[in-house]
């Protein structure tokens, strides 16, 4: 598998990550495992997660199990060091984790030190905030969002304090790099900006939601991923599934995630059909299977980006790895841009 250089860390990390977060609700152990090893074959060594993980739904009962089921293949296979690992600490208002407490200097140490125990790890690579105290414009929250109440002097407060707590937990080498998540353009522009005038970590990386459905990303987040030489990790690069086609003709196969969350997040609207029959049209036109063109189109973007790949089978995962030998024609990126024109915000 081709390597990519992952921003200003230094480290060398597969051009796909291997997503998790169903690994302890629509994956048991042994599943959860199997794709691990099946990963390693193929050579992936870059893997995300969260605290809060699985998902769909998150469940106080299950908070923690994916780290868990992640550290228990650390200590049977001892090969913990085989592997780029990336997690996330939850952000403010999920009351399953810690009743929902802000991101803060306390609240970071103790999720860390959750993390470093059930991952069964001395430290992580990449630890990220799964979104800001302030709340964002993701999670479909763009068609509200108003940031006219946030509290600009309490915001970068809370950032420096945070990117001191950071440093602390990178000099007793508990982590090792620190990114964010669910950010947004201004928000990522003053981490950047507090680091380097205090003296601080840099964020390395930046997760948040990119396919060929949702495109927020585009303008002027790629312009600082770009300048800044920042990673974006997209998660959900396939839709939550839209993308593969099993959902076509809106149908509701037995065991998918939209059996477990029936409009996908906020996903299946009635203007995203259209828009899934037509790249689903452009991949069989083009002898493409629609998993790997929708991962490729991601990887092939004019900014640093590496794709998060979640899967709920082995086989499904082995599909979604042959994205990395697919490079998209010309008239097959022509044909993409003229239907995102025509379906340009489908959910």
């Amino acid at each position: 598998m081709r390597k990519v250089s992952l921003g200003r860390t230094g480290l060398e990390v597969s051009c796909l990550c291997l997503g998790t977060m169903t690994w302890g609700s629509q994956n048991d152990q042994d599943e959860a495992h199997a794709q691990i090893d099946l990963a390693c074959e193929r050579g992936v060594q870059f893997m995300d997660t969260a605290e809060m993980y699985p998902v769909a739904p998150v469940l106080a009962e299950t908070v923690g199990r994916t780290e868990r089921i992640i550290g228990n293949w650390f200590r049977d296979s001892g090969r913990r060091k085989d592997w780029i690992v990336a997690t996330k600490m939850t952000g403010e208002g999920m009351k399953t984790v810690r009743e929902g407490e802000p991101v803060c200097r306390d609240s970071l140490l103790r999720a860390v030190e959750g993390s470093l125990r059930r991952l069964r790890t001395d430290y992580i690579d990449i630890y990220q905030l799964h979104w800001p105290n302030r709340g964002s414009y993701h999670f479909r929250k763009n068609w509200a969002y108003d940031p006219s109440h946030q509290d600009r002097a309490a915001t970068l407060a809370n950032m420096e304090e945070v990117l001191e707590t950071l440093d602390e937990l990178v000099k007793a080498g508990k982590i090792r790099h620190f990114g964010l998540s669910n950010e947004t353009a201004w928000g990522m522009a003053q981490w950047l900006r507090l680091a380097e005038e205090k003296g601080l970590p840099r964020a390395q990386t930046l997760q948040n939601e990119y396919s060929l459905l949702c495109r927020l990303y585009d303008t002027d987040l790629a312009e600082l991923g770009v300048n800044e030489n920042l990673p974006l990790l997209a998660y959900s690069p396939l839709a939550a599934g839209l993308l593969s086609g099993k959902y076509a003709g809106d149908v509701t196969p037995d065991g998918s995630r939209r059996s477990r969350s029936p409009e996908l997040g906020g996903r299946i609207t009635p203007r995203v059909w259209e828009a899934v029959s037509g790249y689903l049209a452009i991949a069989k036109a083009h002898g493409l299977d629609p998993v790997q063109m929708a991962l490729s189109f991601v990887a092939s973007r004019p900014f640093p980006v590496i794709p998060i790949v979640g899967a709920t089978s082995t086989a499904q995962l082995e599909t979604a790895l042959g994205a990395a030998d697919l490079t998209l024609s010309p008239e097959i990126q022509a044909e993409i841009a003229a239907m995102h024109k025509a379906y340009p915000m489908p959910f």
